[in-house]
């Protein structure tokens, strides 16, 4: 009753036998060498190791991999632009001539955006023109092409596809059209924006494979499919993207999410400086191809809201600065400062 081997082993006699095999091989090879034994087994540590240096390949996985998007973008050259032509949201119109909105001491001007409250339209414009370069700029020779995401043998609407649906690169416009509509229907966030771009580049990584104009609209469906429900408390069901997309079916869209899971080898975690790096990225971007973030004049509320939130950080760390000042001046007794005044002649 009181021993432990006994109770646990008692049901299966396999287990039994396995159990004793063990211990009486553990006694005779208790003098051998790893050397002498042949067992040639990685240590836990150099597995990590190799690990690390493959996720430094990987943008999505690694924060100091730079992220593909970017280095597509910087491959196009950016006409040089007149200042009239830049975003209308960066200049102030002054008696008929523009001049660039800069900070004064009586007027701040600040984009509603951050890194955790990204701003959500400006979100899907820069992933829009992210997914435009990766399409544009892709590899042609050697990429692999998957039944799943082929939109002629999957289609997402009962119309009929073009011959060439896989030769005319879309434009920015339609793949924010796209983008838009389904998360204007599904409700979705801005961060949720971020993450699908994170899951797409770690799908083309992981499974080695383009985004192609045949392929673009079933890629980015299932990376917001799977970005909805990672990211948000409540998230989407299936069967709601089928309200969206009136002529999909459930089927296809859980056959959709099971291959996109498998290919993604059901690595769904996204570090926070992965999130920061893919965010400040799309901001290098947006500025790049001048869409720049609003710019807007401090209002009152809003300087109250910075200040409460500022109140309430400084109160949050107020004791962890006051452990800290007393560490650093454990000392002062042993050797105190006198203040004495000074005597002017």
């Amino acid at each position: 009753m009181g021993s432990t081997t006994s109770c646990c082993v008692s049901g299966s006699p396999k287990l039994r036998r396995n159990a004793h095999s063990r211990l009486e091989s553990y006694h005779q090879e208790s003098d051998l060498s790893r050397e002498e034994t042949g067992c040639n087994l990685q240590h836990i540590s150099d597995r990590e190791n190799v690990d690390e240096m493959n996720m430094e390949c990987n943008p999505s996985d690694h924060p100091r991999a730079s992220t593909i998007f970017l280095s597509k973008s910087q491959n196009d050259e950016v006409p040089c632009r007149n200042v009239r032509d830049k975003r209308k949201s960066l200049f102030i119109n002054n008696h008929g001539t523009s001049r660039r909105k800069y900070s004064s001491c009586s007027t701040i001007f600040l984009d509603d955006n951050t890194v955790s409250q990204p701003n959500l339209k400006y979100t899907i414009k820069c992933v829009a023109v992210a997914i435009y370069y990766h399409i544009k700029n892709r590899d042609t020779d050697g990429a692999m092409l998957l039944d799943i995401f082929d939109e002629k043998l999957h289609p997402l609407s009962k119309s009929e596809v073009p011959p060439d649906y896989d030769q005319q690169d879309p434009e920015q416009k339609q793949i924010y059209r796209f983008v838009r509509t389904l998360f204007s229907a599904a409700q979705l966030t801005a961060e949720c924006a971020i993450v699908t771009l994170i899951y797409l580049e770690r799908l083309l990584t992981y499974a080695e494979i383009d985004i192609t104009p045949g392929n673009w609209k079933r890629i980015v469906l299932g990376a917001i499919l799977l970005a909805s429900k990672v990211w948000d408390d409540q998230a989407v069901w299936n069967v709601d993207y089928c309200q969206i997309l009136k002529d999909i079916t459930v089927e296809d869209m859980n056959e959709l999410e099971r291959h996109f899971l498998e290919l993604l080898q059901f690595n769904i975690n996204v570090p926070s400086s992965v999130y920061a790096k893919y965010y400040f990225d799309l901001r290098s971007l947006s500025e790049t191809n001048n869409l720049s973030f609003p710019l807007e004049p401090l209002s009152r509320d809003k300087a109250q809201k910075l200040e409460a939130i500022s109140r309430l950080c400084d109160d949050r760390y107020k004791d962890v600065r006051k452990a800290a000042r007393k560490r650093s001046s454990s000392t002062d007794n042993l050797c105190g400062i006198r203040w004495v005044p000074a005597i002017l002649s």
